[in-house]
């Protein structure tokens, strides 16, 4: 595989739904490739506010991280957390990822960033996962706001994002989702 091998494959992210959101019965949801790009722009604004409150990351890092988190999932496809249960996501995830990286000009690097983020190795990769669950939250509101419902087992989130390392630094705006959200219902 080359690289532009690789960034064809990728392009498996725009096609592929997130398929929490189709068993809920959202028609036309985000593709995996919409989620990812968001998850990036959020990890880049959360990690630059906490470099500003004297927080030591790695923005680079994190925006890496960001990028490759979902990345094996073109292979993979978003596997539902019904089907998780049956079959070893992690292991199926960990297999792509090592094949999609092989070919790239640092290997290596590319898989350790992945790894950073799919087991919470660092500040910056568990910074992604943050910026993970939050994204998927927005994207409830939004499917929410537009009529669609059903959607309450993921709201189940705003605890993980609560009791996060990041929750004293952003608590205002985990805390304003969750006030949208009330709004909303």
């Amino acid at each position: 595989m080359s690289p532009l091998d690789l960034f064809i494959e990728a392009g498996n992210l725009k096609k592929l739904p997130r398929t929490g959101w189709l068993l809920r019965g959202v028609s036309n949801p985000e593709s995996i490739a919409d989620h990812s790009y968001r998850v990036a722009l959020i990890t880049l604004f959360l990690a630059d506010e906490l470099k500003a409150k004297g927080v030591e990351i790695d923005v680079e890092r994190a925006l890496k991280i960001a990028l490759l988190h979902d990345l094996a999932e073109a292979r993979v496809t978003d596997i539902p957390l019904t089907a998780q249960y049956y079959l070893d996501k992690g292991r199926a995830e960990k297999k792509a990822a090592m094949e999609l990286f092989i070919k790239t000009p640092n290997p290596k690097e590319y898989f350790r960033l992945w790894r950073e983020y799919e087991e919470g190795l660092s500040l910056e990769g568990r910074l992604v996962k943050f910026a993970d669950k939050l994204e998927m939250l927005i994207q409830a509101l939004e499917y929410e706001k537009a009529g669609f419902r059903n959607l309450d087992e993921f709201w189940g989130t705003l605890d993980s994002l609560r009791e996060s390392e990041f929750y004293e630094h952003f608590r205002e705006l985990v805390e304003e989702l969750a006030e949208l959200r009330k709004q909303n219902c």
